[in-house]
């Protein structure tokens, strides 16, 4: 029997590249994306209160399940606290896709260097590393990195530019720490700008969270 993802996005940014990966995981899933990019200008615009979109976010989410969606994938990292929110309210499993990667970096030990292109996710992704080592027992150093340049650069559309500067960022990032983490699926298409034998310093959501979502729907062997 066929399963089916459902993918809420807060940019459209994400949707083919998820899409992509989804099927090249699953290649007999159905896939379904629901897109609202009020979300980030709003978040941006109140300091990063996620709760005053937690209510919408609830509909999608139930909007996906009525779909006929097994599972649901949380593209938006900077609103990942709503999924403990609203999946009580939710009867198909909800997968946060940076939730992987944080575990896999507080395990890796060490200097965690978190970089993001937006303050709304800064927070969110480097809370989500502290909360997954508390859970396993460990104790990292996390130090964030803001690079707002990239971000101003791709909404002025200048796609070119946001990943000059962030890959910068993220090779200065990378000389002072020992695993660094990208805090936005989005940013994960960067590191093909740098070399192969720096790209393994880096962690990146999109494959992680999207393993996650593929034992959600086929158990851990994924069969």
């Amino acid at each position: 029997m066929k399963r089916k993802l459902a993918i809420i996005h807060t940019t459209p940014v994400t949707v083919e590249p998820l899409k992509t990966l989804a099927l090249e995981l699953m290649p007999d899933l159905e896939l379904f994306n629901l897109v609202d990019d009020s979300i980030l200008p709003e978040l941006i615009g109140n300091g990063g209160r996620i709760e005053a979109v937690e209510e919408r976010w609830r509909q999608y989410a139930l909007i996906a399940e009525k779909q006929g969606a097994d599972c649901i994938l949380n593209a938006c990292s900077s609103i990942g606290g709503l999924v403990a929110r609203v999946q009580p309210d939710v009867g198909v499993p909800i997968v946060r896709i940076d939730e992987a990667m944080a575990e896999e970096a507080v395990r890796s030990g060490g200097v965690i260097g978190v970089a993001a292109t937006l303050e709304t996710t800064l927070k969110p992704t480097a809370d989500l590393l502290r909360q997954q080592a508390e859970r396993i027992g460990v104790t990292p150093s996390i130090r964030p990195m803001l690079v707002a340049s990239a971000y101003r650069k791709l909404a002025a559309g200048d796609r070119d530019g946001h990943d000059e500067d962030l890959a910068a960022a993220l090779r200065e990032l990378a000389a002072v720490t020992d695993r660094v983490v990208l805090a936005q699926a989005s940013m994960a298409r960067v590191l093909e700008r740098l070399a192969p034998e720096e790209r393994g310093r880096f962690l990146t959501s999109p494959r992680l969270g999207m393993e996650a979502v593929k034992r959600k729907l086929y158990g851990e062997r994924g069969e």
